[in-house]
């Protein structure tokens, strides 16, 4: 995985990938200099997010759409748009979760511990039910985070029962289309 992550890039689609990868820590100076440094620290939160489609070695389309995913995240916090455009906690708790848990599998399938989506013997129903799970997991992470956020660091975050049984809906939703696209598609580059 290490050979993957240094391994120029070749081709126009992986550079792109990259540079929409860059504009990870141009988001965190922009923020500390522009925002608030918590906000920068809320964008930083994206940086580890960005570099696993490299160590993965996901296909640079996959790749730029999953980063251009946690970034969209990361600065609707940012710029409230949680709070001032409606449903979209949800569409990006769908969009997003989603995206992670496809990585989150790819990853693991990287380190041999599920097997590759789309290899020889793997059923198609395996990545579908593990992304699925992995969706459902990462929200109820995602919601303690935002438990854990509103309880020691910021009464103003916003946390209820009804957003948060929502969030975790939106993002198991994400993990099962994912899932689906995982059994069907290529996402990683072929070694």
């Amino acid at each position: 995985m290490k050979a993957r992550f240094l391994r120029p890039p070749h081709g126009v689609a992986e550079w792109t990938a990259d540079a929409v990868r860059l504009l990870g820590p141009l988001s965190v100076v922009a923020a500390f200099i522009w925002w608030a440094p918590s906000d920068a620290g809320i964008l930083a939160l994206s940086l580890l997010a960005l570099v696993v489609p490299r160590f993965v070695g996901a296909r640079p389309a996959y790749d730029v759409v999953f980063c251009l995913t946690v970034l969209v995240a990361a600065w609707s916090n940012v710029l409230h748009l949680y709070e001032t455009v409606p449903s979209w906690d949800l569409v990006v708790h769908f969009a997003c979760t989603g995206a992670l848990a496809a990585m989150a599998y790819l990853l693991l399938a990287r380190l041999a511990v599920v097997p590759l989506p789309l290899a020889a013997g793997t059923r198609r129903a395996t990545p579908i039910v593990l992304v699925t799970s992995l969706g459902l997991a990462l929200s109820a992470v995602w919601e303690m985070a935002e438990w854990i956020g509103r309880t020691f660091v910021d009464p103003s975050i916003f946390v209820s029962y009804q957003d948060t049984i929502g969030d975790m809906a939106a993002g198991g939703l994400g993990g099962l289309v994912a899932g689906l696209v995982v059994a069907r598609v290529r996402l990683l580059e072929r070694e």
